[in-house]
């Protein structure tokens, strides 16, 4: 499913550019590793674009990424009815979009019946709920109600990300609520957003917000560069997670301004290609189907040796695939797997796998051995996998690690199915507590700020 959880460091800059006193004007600056794929909200699947949606976007909810509990926002108030299936919005008269169109509740009507229109749309998928998306009905200007085929759960989440449109702005969905409009966007070399002047919020002060005029987001792949530049003074944010070795690194230099931000919403994850369209031998898809297998594989890691040696202590042991970053799905009664190779050994008889001259057979006498795929150039992933390869040896598994780069990871994941096993993180995806998707820890991610 998708869900309202951008990334931490996306959230921290969002958070710096709306209110933070030390910026009472000028223009912010910071890079990112790629460039939004669209500027279109209701498309936004990638990190950067959702960072654009958040800085531009007005909702009706806003989910307090500090509480987790939903805040008014476009909507002053909000009810449900009918068993859960209907809510019903009243909405801040008196507000206007970024060109100075007036806003209403025909406004949220046309977002509705545009997100139905629209194909391939993640937060369509968010609001596709009991195999249909709700329909809106305006019931006055500034009333609006949803109606729901069966009851969401966790309503309030899904709106957090629905930016609503101008049903009769020539600039369409350019014309916005939030804090910020886009100014100026160079393929490839940068994005500017400008101070949106028609924003509704004040500070507790009755000064208008954003305090910043603008911020310029460059398009910067090399971390290294990004580093450099932050040192210079010519950025003032690092918006993208630093890994371990560059945190620690920049905390020697610059402890004034350097801090770590605590646990992020990324986990980091190993799961099996079960698909049945894979171009896998039967007796490995068997394997991965097998929940005795998956449980050993579980059961068989050292994780606080990962958190130790890949993490240099900076992350923490993960009971779930929700973080404790995220405080309105954290589940803290959920326990961490623990290092456990008897239960490991005891799980794989139970399926018939045995253990001959140190390697592992399966009841058919085949060798099990495996390839895990992984992105290049990521250090701390680099470190797990080894160790994920001296662990599955103990019980017998011999692991081959592949990095590839990116892109053609993806379309191994997406696409072609060729593929046995990958490591990788996520920010919101379900997981399967008998070791289909095994949380290794939730990292800490850290950002460093120029003041």
């Amino acid at each position: 499913m998708n869900s309202f959880k951008p990334q931490l460091g996306l959230v921290l800059t969002a958070l710096l550019a709306l209110g933070l006193p030390a910026l009472a004007s000028g223009e912010l600056h910071f890079a990112l590793r790629a460039e939004p794929k669209t500027l279109d909200p209701l498309m936004a699947s990638d990190a950067p674009s959702e960072l654009v949606r958040y800085l531009t976007g007005g909702v009706l909810i806003r989910i307090d990424r500090h509480s987790g509990k939903p805040v008014p926002e476009l909507a002053e108030s909000w009810k449900t009815s009918d068993a859960g299936r209907t809510i019903t919005f009243k909405l801040r008269s008196g507000l206007r979009f970024s060109d100075g169109t007036s806003f209403s509740s025909a406004d949220v009507v046309f977002t509705t019946k545009r997100l139905a229109e629209a194909q391939h749309s993640p937060t369509g998928d968010s609001f596709r709920i009991g195999g249909s998306l709700p329909t809106a009905e305006s019931l006055g200007p500034q009333t609006v109600a949803f109606h729901f085929a069966v009851p969401p759960a966790g309503v309030e989440v899904i709106f957090d990300q629905l930016a609503i449109q101008s049903a009769t702005s020539p600039l369409k969905h350019m014309a916005v609520m939030g804090a910020f409009v886009v100014d100026e966007q160079k393929a490839g070399i940068s994005l500017r957003l400008r101070r949106n002047t028609n924003y509704w919020k004040k500070d507790s002060s009755g000064r208008a917000l954003p305090y910043l005029d603008a911020i310029r987001i460059e398009i910067q792949q090399n971390q290294e560069i990004e580093l450099r530049r932050f040192e210079r003074g010519e950025l003032q944010l690092t918006a993208n997670t630093l890994d371990v070795d560059s945190f620690l690194q920049l905390k020697e230099t610059r402890l004034q301004t350097v801090r770590d931000a605590g646990p992020s919403l990324e986990s980091q994850f190993l799961w099996f290609n079960q698909s049945a369209k894979a171009p896998l031998p039967e007796n490995k898809k068997a394997w991965f189907r097998s929940q005795a297998f998956r449980r050993a594989v579980s059961a068989s890691i050292q994780r606080r040796d990962i958190i130790r040696l890949a993490y240099k202590g900076m992350a923490d042991v993960a009971g779930g695939p929700v973080s404790p970053a995220d405080p309105l799905w954290f589940n803290s009664k959920i326990k961490a797997q623990d290092y456990d190779p008897h239960s490991a050994t005891e799980f794989l008889k139970q399926d018939g796998f045995r253990l001959v001259d140190g390697k592992l057979l399966d009841k058919g006498g085949q060798q099990v051995e495996f390839s895990l795929i992984t992105n290049a150039g990521n250090k701390t992933r680099a470190r797990i996998a080894s160790l994920l390869e001296q662990d599955l040896a103990k019980i017998g598994i011999r692991l081959h690690i592949v990095t590839l780069d990116f892109k053609s990871l993806v379309e191994r994941i997406n696409k072609t199915l060729d593929y046995e096993a990958v490591l990788l993180s996520f920010t919101n995806n379900t997981g399967d507590p008998n070791g289909q998707m095994n949380v290794w820890m939730s990292s800490a991610e850290q950002h460093a700020w120029n003041p």
